[in-house]
């Protein structure tokens, strides 16, 4: 049996989602989150998901952290970027970071089955309108070295990273990890290590690189006077 776990914020789109799965994948178990915590929380618990079909800006989540902290912790479950923001090169940069598919909240219900079988049958998915665009967007340097340094780290890493980023002090993040606070000392020095920086301000920036702005809050442009 297939398990897919939906996570975005809208209880509309969720339900979108649930039916999709359902149609495309008789018998499929669906769980549903609506934070980033609760997907970590709800993967912890059921490692063995197969498929996150993972909204980019739901609480928690700021552009691909959320996808990266999924593929570094969880690295046997696919992960379908879902998201308002069709433009190529953050479709390209959820795919060099690991994303199965990218999924335009746009789609239909045939779009989304079809996104949905293609995963779970091992194969990267994208909308057609955007294929061609995708494939001429070429990665960037900079962004496959970053996706290489976060993929170094262990699972246990990128939660401290994570901690730190969020500016948690050593003893904090062993409270939070329940660990002693020389683990989280350890783990520093080989994130430091691994990632190319010399302080706990460097590594945090190195994580706030995967931030992108969500268009379906931007304000419109003042109308002319």
């Amino acid at each position: 049996m297939s398990h897919l776990l939906i996570a975005d914020d809208h209880p509309l789109f969720r339900a979108a989602l649930r039916q999709a799965a359902a149609d495309a994948v008789s018998g499929a178990q669906v769980s549903e989150a609506d934070t980033l915590d609760a997907v970590l929380a709800a993967l912890d618990d059921a490692p063995d998901t197969d498929l996150v079909l993972l909204d980019l800006h739901m609480p928690g989540n700021h552009g691909l952290a959320g996808l990266a902290a999924i593929r570094a912790q969880y690295p046997g479950v696919a992960v379908v970027v879902v998201s308002a923001n069709d433009d190529p090169r953050v479709v390209r940069r959820a795919l060099d970071h690991g994303a199965a598919g990218y999924l335009p909240k746009s789609a239909g219900l045939e779009e989304l089955r079809d996104a949905i079988r293609a995963v779970l049958a091992c194969e990267q998915w994208l909308p057609a309108a955007l294929r061609g665009a995708v494939a001429r967007t070429e990665s960037t340097r900079a962004d496959a070295d970053l996706a290489a340094r976060l993929a170094s780290l262990s699972p246990q890493q990128f939660r401290v990273l994570t901690l730190v980023a969020q500016g948690l002090l050593n003893k904090q993040i062993a409270d939070r990890l329940d660990v002693q606070e020389r683990t989280v000392k350890a783990h520093l020095s080989a994130i430091f290590e691994r990632l190319g920086v010399r302080n706990r301000t460097q590594a945090g920036v190195v994580l706030r690189e995967l931030e992108l702005s969500d268009p379906s809050r931007q304000l419109p442009d003042d109308p002319p006077s």
